[in-house]
């Protein structure tokens, strides 16, 4: 009798085993409106084709070079969302530096249309695919990602959420946040001198005159790019990394996912 339990619970382990889902993740071509071909990273876990919630991710003025946004989609994918890592810049366009990553960010930030444009095309291309319940799409977005993710909210495109970590704040059409549709979760350096104290006031004030139900973030001690290991630990160049600011703030995101998604 014993034997034989031990055999239907092995049996069952094995069945169980082979049945566990994986992360599948591939690089996903498109195109923005104008014609130009971007290179989205898409990341699910295979357990199911049924739809399920999304995240956009946009990533920082690295864009596509560096891994850490694929990174977070993966992560994310094993929660059991569908993730899809925006192309800002192009398919063959890869910044080599923060010099050319500055010159590539500047230039969306200074055209905030186009920027929308780009962004657009990667929630449009998120929301056809099979995979995904296009009722439920939260974007996010780290750094210059978190503009960007802003601005597609912005946009008014139905949106359950919008989260930006450390992202710039401001808006050359601050009118536009009464076509922001779901809530705002921004996370902020206290110390962060690219996003200073002048920016974030007029953000705040922005989000109450359109009535947008927001939540603001400020870590004490944390500057620019604080959930970014690569930025180091020296606070005096204006950005880097802060343990305590990366968990607290993937923790309070995590709790807003929970509760935009249902």
């Amino acid at each position: 009798m014993i034997v034989k339990s031990l055999g239907v619970f092995i049996a069952m382990a094995l069945l169980s085993t082979a049945a566990h889902a994986t992360v599948r993740s591939e690089y996903v071509d498109y195109k923005s409106a104008d014609g130009t071909l971007m290179q989205g990273y898409l990341s699910y876990d295979d357990a199911t084709t049924a739809p399920r919630p999304a995240i956009l991710i946009v990533p920082d003025w690295m864009g596509m070079a560096t891994p850490f946004a694929r990174q977070k989609g993966t992560i994310l994918a094993d929660q059991g969302y569908v993730t899809f890592v925006a192309d800002i810049y192009g398919k063959d366009v890869r910044p080599k530096d923060t010099d050319e990553a500055a010159k590539q960010a500047g230039y969306y930030k200074a055209n905030r249309p186009i920027l929308r444009e780009r962004v657009g095309a990667a929630y449009d291309t998120l929301t056809r695919m099979p995979r995904v319940n296009a009722d439920k799409v939260v974007v996010m977005g780290y750094c210059f990602g978190g503009t960007t993710a802003l601005e597609l909210a912005r946009s008014g495109v139905p949106l359950k959420g919008t989260v930006s970590f450390h992202g710039g704040l401001s808006s050359p059409t601050p009118e536009d946040a009464q076509r922001i549709r779901g809530p705002v979760l921004a996370m902020h350096g206290a110390d962060d001198p690219n996003v200073p104290p002048k920016e974030v006031e007029a953000f705040k004030q922005e989000m109450a005159n359109a009535k947008v139900d927001m939540r603001f973030i400020a870590y004490p001690g944390a500057v620019h790019a604080f959930t970014n290991p690569a930025a180091g630990s020296d606070n005096s160049k204006g950005a880097a990394y802060n343990a305590d600011a990366d968990h607290k703030s993937w923790a309070e995101f995590e709790n807003f996912l929970k509760q935009v998604m249902g």
